[in-house]
C-alpha cells in the first residue's frame, strides 16, 4: 500500500499547532496521565508526518518559473551535468535544488529522511574541539545535524547550519578531503540505476584545494550525475568552474506569494501577512523571522525608542546608561543595530509624507512612527542619517563602543531640537 505523502507546509503548521497545544496541556491539565498521553499522541503524530514528507516544487514557495525550466529539462532528458543556481537570500535556491533532485529520482520513499543512497551533499563544516588538528572535516561528519535541519525546513541560513553544528567562532569551509570523499562516492555505480544527483550547497565556500578538486570533477563527470550547485555569492566562485555550469538566476520572491505562504502556512491573518510581506521584500527567510519571538529587530526597536525619548527629554544618565548596553552587544550585531536605525530613521522621514506604499513597517514600528516621525524633518535627517553612518564606520574600524554610542546619544539631543 503506498504512503500517503504530506506536505512541508502541511508539517510545519501542525508542528506549530502540537506545539502549541502541549503547552496548554502543561498549564491545564493537572493530571499528569493525561497529559503524557495526549503529548506522546502528537509526538507520535508528527514523528510518522516526518517519515512520510518528500520534497515537491509545490512546496517550494514562487519561483514559478524556474521550476518550470527545470521540470522542461527532465521531460525533455536535456538535463544539464552542473546547474548553478544563485539569486538572493531567501529566495528559495535550497528548496528548488532539493526538489529537482527528489524529481529527478523518481520521488522514491527513500527520499523520506533526505538518505536516499543516489544523492549526496556537500556543505560547510567547521572543526570540533574533539577533531584533531590534522583531520579535514567533511560533511558525513555532520549529516545527521543536516539531515535534521532539512526535515525542520529547507528554507534556512548560514547562521541556522552554524547553531546546528554548535559551531562558536570557527569559520565554516569545504575541505579538499570532502572533495575527495564525493569524487569517491559518485564513482561508484547509481543504486537504483537512475541520475545520482550532487547538491553542494555554498560552493563559494570550498577552499583552493577543494575547488580544484571540484572543477577536475566538473571537467570529467561520472556518467548520469548531476551537480546542483547553491550559491550565494558566484562572484567568489572560480571563473572555470562557473563557466562549466548552466547558471540558473532564481529572483526576490513576489510579495503575493509570500503573502499566501504565511496565510496557508503560518496560519497569518491576512492583514497581517500583508504587512509582513512587504517587509520581507522578497525574502521568505525574513518573513520566518518576523514570526519569531525573540525577533532581534524587536530588541533593536526598543533601542531605538528608549534614545529617541530620552535624547528628546534630554536625560543624559539615562543615555549613558543605555549606551553602556549597547556596547555589550557585540560588534556584529551592533553593527545590525546601527543599520536597523539608519532603516528607522528613513521610515520615520517617509512617513511624514502619508504614503503607506512608501513605508515597510510592522505595526509596533507604525505606531510610535505616528508620533514620532514630525521630529525626523528636513531640517535634521541628514545629520541623522551621517551620524549613524559615522558609528557603523567607527564600529567596523573597532572602535571603543562605549565612546562611540554615549557620543552618538549625546549628539541625537540637539539633533532632535532642529526643525
Amino acid at each position: 500500500m503506498k504512503r500517503k505523502r504530506f506536505s512541508f507546509a502541511f508539517l510545519s503548521i501542525f508542528r506549530n499547532f502540537a506545539t502549541k497545544v502541549t503547552k496548554l496541556l502543561r498549564l491545564g491539565i493537572k493530571n499528569k496521565q493525561v497529559y503524557f498521553v495526549l503529548h506522546s499522541i502528537f509526538r507520535n503524530f508528527a514523528s510518522q508526518l516526518s517519515k512520510t514528507t518528500i520534497m515537491t516544487f509545490n512546496d517550494v514557495i514562487g519561483q514559478e518559473e524556474v521550476k518550470q525550466r527545470l521540470i522542461k529539462t527532465a521531460e525533455e532528458q536535456r538535463v544539464p551535468h552542473a546547474i548553478l543556481l544563485c539569486g538572493p537570500a531567501g529566495s528559495g535556491k535550497l528548496p528548488l535544488a532539493l526538489a529537482f533532485a527528489c524529481h529527478l529520482l523518481n520521488q522514491s520513499p527513500m527520499l523520506d529522511k533526505w538518505a536516499h543512497p543516489d544523492l549526496h551533499f556537500t556543505f560547510p563544516t567547521i572543526k570540533t574541539k574533539n577533531m584533531s588538528a590534522d583531520y579535514q572535516p567533511v560533511s558525513d561528519d555532520f549529516i545527521r545535524q543536516w539531515r535534521e535541519l532539512l526535515l525542520q525546513s529547507p528554507y534556512f541560513k548560514i547562521e541556522d547550519w552554524m547553531e546546528a553544528m554548535g559551531a562558536e567562532n570557527q569559520q565554516a569551509i569545504i575541505t579538499g578531503r570532502e572533495a575527495d570523499e564525493l569524487s569517491r562516492k559518485l564513482s561508484l555505480k547509481s543504486s537504483q540505476g537512475g541520475y545520482k544527483v550532487s547538491i553542494v550547497w555554498l560552493p563559494e565556500r570550498m577552499n583552493d584545494t577543494s575547488a580544484n578538486k571540484l572543477l577536475k570533477l566538473l571537467e570529467e563527470p561520472p556518467a548520469k550525475t548531476v551537480f546542483i550547485m547553491v550559491c550565494e555569492q558566484p562572484e567568489l566562485l572560480l571563473e572555470t568552474i562557473r563557466s562549466r555550469t548552466q547558471r540558473i538566476e532564481t529572483r526576490c520572491i513576489s510579495d503575493n506569494d509570500i503573502e499566501q505562504a504565511l496565510v496557508s502556512q503560518r496560519g497569518i491573518e491576512p492583514d497581517a501577512a500583508h504587512r509582513m510581506a512587504r517587509l520581507a521584500n522578497g525574502n521568505w527567510l525574513k518573513a520566518l523571522e518576523a514570526l519569531r519571538t525573540d525577533n532581534e529587530d524587536k530588541l533593536f526597536f526598543d533601542f531605538y525608542t528608549m534614545l529617541m525619548r530620552q535624547a528628546y527629554m534630554r536625560n543624559v544618565k539615562t543615555l549613558k546608561t543605555w549606551s553602556e548596553s549597547v556596547a555589550t552587544l557585540g560588534r556584529e550585531k551592533q553593527k545590525r543595530l546601527l543599520c536597523y536605525f539608519l532603516r528607522m530613521t528613513r521610515e520615520n522621514f517617509m512617513f511624514n509624507f502619508h504614503n503607506p506604499e512608501l513605508n515597510y513597517m510592522t505595526l509596533e514600528e507604525e505606531q510610535f512612527a505616528q508620533k514620532f516621525s514630525p521630529f525626523i524633518n528636513e531640517a535634521n535627517i541628514l545629520y541623522i542619517d551621517e551620524l549613524f553612518s559615522l558609528a557603523l564606520r567607527d564600529i567596523g574600524q573597532n572602535a571603543n563602543a562605549k565612546i562611540v554610542f554615549y557620543e552618538l546619544a549625546i549628539k541625537m539631543i540637539s539633533y532632535l531640537m532642529l526643525k
